[in-house]
């Protein structure tokens, strides 16, 4: 046996089973990055521009790829196959295929939530949210049963820029959803569209009567908070706080602690400014808007976000991981209650599109573009 395949089988990726799993990467895995850092980050996989990734129980996982295709991996065995029933999605700049969330019951009933961007009258596009059965395939593969789209962007607006778009399911059960203001700056604070919003809902796309604005009547009762920009990470603490990350313009991406009803002031402030030179208010000169945790001028370029849980790195637990994209690179906050800053920064080399936790406590990194790997972290021996 060499010895790439006894490196392999100890770090728990066997070796590559078939063709298809063959043309997506190498048979033996290349360590990757820095000698010092305090982890090992072997590939086990590649992907042609993918955007998220979640793991079902069986410990595969699903990765979305922005042109619209689902693939199923067993990262153990290497063997991968292509889900069918994914929508069509109208792909394009940021547009595409989106976010992947199983539902808190799934191993009862086999419900999955996705993300994707679609087409509208003319040259217009918003963000949808759909539901559906998986059902496996012995080969690997797959299909989507039973499709029910069960919440749109409104407006739709033209442009392939900031859908969002990320989904994740609270400890209460219900279904944040992340909708960006697709560049259009003044939808974050007009309370009849849900564009620079974040959304709850219950699992069946309903609205549920304890959001903050739902006397309002739709589409404002679906809004927990609102003054957003491009929200591209969500996560709840082991307290319940939710956090989220979002790309701000030239400068100021943000760390937000959300609250209910809360106002974050974009486009009204913002520690950045837009692209163009016109300078934007900071946070500072006005109180009444929430300001960010942590800022970062410079940018980051944030994609994704975790809070560490597990025990494979104990000195973690707590903390929030961040992907980078412009940063190229995966960054570590400290989160103390309800303050933060910036621990810590490792330099990937590769724009980090997601990063995701598995239940040993790995820590899994998807690189963004064509030919984008998927790294498993583990403590470095």
């Amino acid at each position: 046996m060499s010895r790439a395949l006894l490196l392999r089988l100890a770090l728990g990726l066997a070796p590559v089973l078939s063709t298809a799993a063959c043309a997506a990467g190498p048979a033996a895995p290349a360590a990757v990055g820095p000698a010092d850092w305090p982890f090992t980050a072997m590939e086990a996989a590649r992907f042609d521009e993918p955007w998220a990734l979640a793991f079902l129980p069986d410990r595969s996982l699903l990765v979305t790829e922005k042109a619209g295709r689902l693939i199923h991996l067993d990262p153990a065995s290497g063997v991968r196959g292509e889900i069918t029933g994914v929508p069509g999605v109208a792909y394009g700049g940021q547009g595409g295929f989106g976010d992947i969330a199983l539902h808190p019951g799934f191993a009862d009933n086999g419900l999955v939530y996705y993300s994707y961007a679609e087409a509208g009258d003319g040259r217009t596009r918003g963000a949808a949210v759909a539901r559906a059965r998986l059902v496996l395939d012995a080969d690997g593969g797959g299909r989507l049963v039973d499709p029910q789209v069960i919440w749109r962007q409104t407006p739709k607006v033209e442009g392939d820029g900031h859908y969002g778009h990320r989904l994740l399911f609270g400890p209460d059960g219900k279904l944040w959803i992340s909708s960006s203001e697709r560049q259009k700056f003044d939808p974050a604070q007009d309370m009849g569209g849900n564009l620079g919003k974040l959304v709850r809902l219950n699992d069946d796309g309903s609205v549920p009567a304890d959001n903050p604005f739902a006397a309002d009547g739709p589409p404002a009762d679906q809004v927990w908070s609102l003054g957003h920009r491009n929200i591209l990470g969500l996560a709840f603490d082991a307290d319940g706080r939710l956090w989220e990350n979002e790309m701000g313009p030239k400068g100021g991406d943000e760390l937000n602690l959300i609250r209910r009803g809360g106002n974050y002031g974009y486009p009204l402030v913002s520690n950045g400014d837009h692209y163009d030179g016109r300078p934007i208010p900071d946070h500072a000169t006005r109180p009444e808007f929430i300001a960010p945790a942590v800022s970062w001028t410079p940018v980051i370029s944030p994609s994704s976000l975790i809070v560490y849980r597990g025990a494979l790195f104990p000195q973690w637990k707590g903390d929030a991981f961040i992907g980078g994209l412009s940063s190229q690179s995966l960054v570590r906050v400290a989160l103390e209650g309800e303050r933060a800053h910036e621990a810590e920064r490792f330099d990937m080399g590769k724009r980090i599109r997601a990063v995701a936790e598995d239940a040993d406590g790995a820590l899994w990194l998807l690189e963004d573009g064509s030919g984008a790997r998927l790294l498993k972290l583990t403590p470095a021996p």
